[in-house]
């Protein structure tokens, strides 16, 4: 597995990624806004804008990640982090959001992908790491628990129930 930045090599492949994401309703975690945009060049320019405090168009800093199967140079996933939280993140977004093509499923792309964001938040200097995920979502709890998550507590809102986890670095 290859973590890289997004390119426009990429294009086709996100894209495509995208879309299937909004066909089937999903939510397109850790992907930075994708879903509002249309053109692939523009969300380029706006993720690369945020990666930056001088440049950044939301509240918080962040990069986004793409997760590469090596054998075919497919894209399986995509995940961002966030280099603090603003209340909206504290509560409900953590600092680490991710999604896996739903054929990508149940392969361990996730946990790859967890741990490859851990390691870049230690590498960045954060000392501890918020996630959060929606209660039904078992499979995310369990890929934040394997990873030394520990539950703070959920929190129910609107008809949803969010847990929050901490992983300290």
């Amino acid at each position: 597995m290859r973590f890289i930045k997004p390119t426009i090599e990429y294009k086709q492949q996100v894209m495509e990624y995208r879309n299937e994401f909004i066909k089937n309703g999903d939510n397109l975690a850790g992907a930075s806004y994708m879903e509002k945009y249309d053109v692939y060049e523009g969300w380029l320019k706006f993720i690369s804008d945020n990666e930056r405090e001088s440049t950044k168009h939301t509240e918080v800093t962040a990069n986004v990640y793409l997760a590469i199967r090596e054998e075919d140079n497919k894209l399986v996933g995509i995940f961002n982090i966030r280099h603090t939280l603003n209340d909206y993140l504290y509560n409900f977004g953590g600092h680490i959001g991710y999604s896996v093509k739903k054929a990508e499923h149940r392969k361990g792309y996730a946990k790859e992908m967890l741990k490859f964001a851990l390691e870049e938040c230690k590498r960045i200097g954060m000392i501890r790491v918020l996630l959060t995920c929606d209660a039904d979502n078992i499979a995310s709890a369990k890929t934040i628990l394997s990873c030394g998550g520990v539950l703070e507590n959920e929190i129910f809102k609107d008809g949803r129930v969010t847990q929050r986890y901490w992983i300290e670095l």
